[in-house]
């Protein structure tokens, strides 16, 4: 790879993990602020796909970035690049002649291809997977900075991901419309959200949208509290009730719920566990209970003015990073400042909503009933 002190001409950017709103305002701000430096930039397909399986490319694996191709793109959800969680390039699936599927080391074979197309230098855009897979390229001699982007607002070192302000938003308007339906049958509705294995979309579309028990993976949780709080409600003639449940809670004495069971080398697929909790609170009231799954609607749509904001910054924040000489660090926003931190101390670490934390202690004030 070159060195720490070879100008940099080329840089790329990738976009991996699931998608989130505001990719699109990333690669608008990292192509404009890399023109402006006289850097070329472009985007590497479908995360590190573009480079490891050309083949499936016959435009090319990478996608010249200019002025006119970013025009406009900040305001649209998705990510022009593509992307995929099933690219780690240290763990990449290559099939066997017998048709089994085996995870092969292919970083050095990304790191020859980034040297063949001149590119010095790379944006690497994700969540907890793609920004570990990023620190172990920089650890390798690629000039890499990460940017932060999940929903599921679960990254270390940063006050918010891009992403998390849009998903928050979707979710409290269909609580917000879940109410009216609710309470004109006397129902109890459990929605279940994405999140991963931390509660932040829940606890704040929660509160956000005034359901009355906020179910976190950070607390495991006893249903009878909560239907003791449904009782309490049809007792004072509130005969309906809202649930938000995050995918990865699960009872003290059970699971988390799975909608199958991971395939190597990837992350198991969280879900479910909102109809559990439906099909349980049916039988501890006797009122109907019914179950709604927001899943991959909380990562789609134009990202709100907060996450195009945020995702502008980070994106101009990485290549003044880069203009700095920096290298294996994410940008993040510290306050009010987009600051940089070493992508070592985000790597394998997940942010879970504090117990002791402002928002939990909102929820416990109004009193939310959080299974506990």
């Amino acid at each position: 790879m070159n060195s720490p002190n070879t100008p940099i001409r080329r840089i790329a950017i990738t976009t991996g993990g699931g998608d989130a709103p505001g990719l699109n305002a990333v690669t608008c701000a990292v192509t404009l602020a890399a023109l402006r430096q006289g850097w070329a930039c472009v985007g590497i397909r479908d995360g590190y796909d573009g480079l490891l399986r050309p083949e499936r490319y016959p435009a090319g694996g990478l996608l010249p970035l200019t002025r006119e191709r970013v025009e406009g793109i900040a305001a649209l959800g998705g990510t022009l690049l593509g992307s995929t969680n099933k690219g780690d390039p240290f763990a990449f699936p290559a099939t066997q002649d017998d048709g089994r599927v085996v995870l092969v080391d292919r970083s050095q074979d990304l790191l020859d291809a980034l040297a063949r197309e001149g590119i010095d230098a790379l944006v690497a855009v994700g969540g907890d997977g793609s920004l570990a897979i990023a620190h172990r390229l920089a650890q390798r001699g690629l000039k890499v900075v990460g940017v932060p982007k999940t929903i599921d607002n679960d990254l270390d070192r940063t006050v918010t991901t891009f992403g998390f302000d849009t998903a928050v938003g979707f979710a409290t308007d269909c609580i917000d419309r879940l109410h009216t339906t609710a309470a004109s049958h006397h129902r109890v509705l459990v929605v279940e959200v994405m999140g991963r294995y931390a509660g932040w979309i829940a606890l704040h579309a929660g509160l956000a949208g005034g359901a009355h028990a906020i179910l976190l993976p950070e607390l495991p949780f006893d249903l009878a509290p909560v239907a003791e709080m449904i009782r309490q409600r049809d007792a004072r003639g509130l005969a309906y009730s809202i649930v938000v449940v995050a995918e990865g809670a699960f009872a003290r004495d059970g699971v988390r719920a799975l909608q199958g069971p991971a395939e190597a080398g990837h992350a198991e697929r969280l879900g479910g566990m909102g109809e559990q909790v439906a099909q349980a609170l049916a039988r501890l009231t006797g009122k109907d209970a019914r179950c709604v799954v927001l899943g991959h609607l909380l990562r789609g749509g134009s990202p709100t003015a907060f996450d195009r904001v945020a995702a502008l910054r980070f994106g101009a924040a990485a290549v003044r990073a880069l203009v700095g000489g920096q290298s294996g660090v994410m940008v993040a926003l510290d306050g009010s400042d987009v600051r940089t931190v070493p992508l070592a101390e985000v790597a394998g670490r997940m942010k879970a909503v504090p117990l002791d934390g402002d928002t939990l202690a909102t929820a416990r004030d109004l009193g939310v009933c959080l299974g506990a």
